[in-house]
C-alpha cells in the first residue's frame, strides 16, 4: 500500500479521540497478542502547541488480559506537519513527518533498536508499524488508528 495522504498540521490532525487496535507478534517464540482502546490527543498545558496523548485499553498476551496504558507528549517540530514526539517524563521518543503521509524513525532502547514506521492512509486513518530488534526481543507492532466520532473525536 503506496497511497500515502499528505498531512501539512500534524498535530491538528493528530488532535482528538481515536480508536486504537494494536496487533503484536514475538517473531522468536510465535506468541502473539492484542490491544484494543483508545487514544487521545489533547491540548498539553504548558507547552504551547503541544498536545498530550493518552492511550488506554487491554492488552492481551497469552491468553491473559490485563489493563494497560501510556502516555506520551506530541511538541511542534520544526514545520507544521512535524512534531517531536517525547515519553510523559520528557526524554525524546523520536521526531515525526508526516508532510509526506509516510515517515520512518529509530529509537535506540538500550541494546534494541524500534523502528518505527508511520503511514496515514486518509483524513481519519493512520497506522504505525514498529520493527523491535535486539538480543532480547524480536517484535513486529502493529497500530491501526480509526478517528473515534462523539465527545472525544473530532
Amino acid at each position: 500500500m503506496d497511497d500515502f495522504w499528505p498531512v501539512h498540521d500534524a498535530l491538528g490532525y493528530l488532535a482528538g479521540g481515536w480508536r486504537v487496535r494494536r496487533a503484536a507478534r514475538d517473531l522468536a517464540s510465535g506468541d502473539e497478542g492484542a490491544f484494543d482502546g483508545t487514544t487521545v490527543f489533547q491540548p498539553l498545558v504548558g507547552h504551547d502547541g503541544g498536545l498530550l496523548h493518552e492511550e488506554r485499553g487491554t492488552f492481551t498476551w497469552r491468553s491473559v488480559a490485563r489493563p494497560a496504558e501510556r502516555t506520551l507528549r506530541f511538541l511542534p517540530g520544526p514545520v507544521p506537519g512535524a512534531a517531536e514526539v517525547r515519553f510523559a517524563d520528557g526524554r525524546f521518543f523520536h521526531d515525526l513527518d508526516l508532510t509526506r503521509g509516510h515517515h520512518v524513525a529509530d529509537h535506540p532502547c538500550s541494546a534494541d533498536l524500534y523502528r518505527g514506521e508511520f503511514t496515514v492512509l486518509d483524513a481519519d486513518r493512520w497506522r504505525t508499524v514498529w520493527r523491535v530488534r535486539g538480543p532480547a526481543k524480536d517484535l513486529v507492532l502493529t497500530t491501526h488508528y480509526t478517528r473515534a466520532q462523539g465527545p472525544t473525536g473530532s
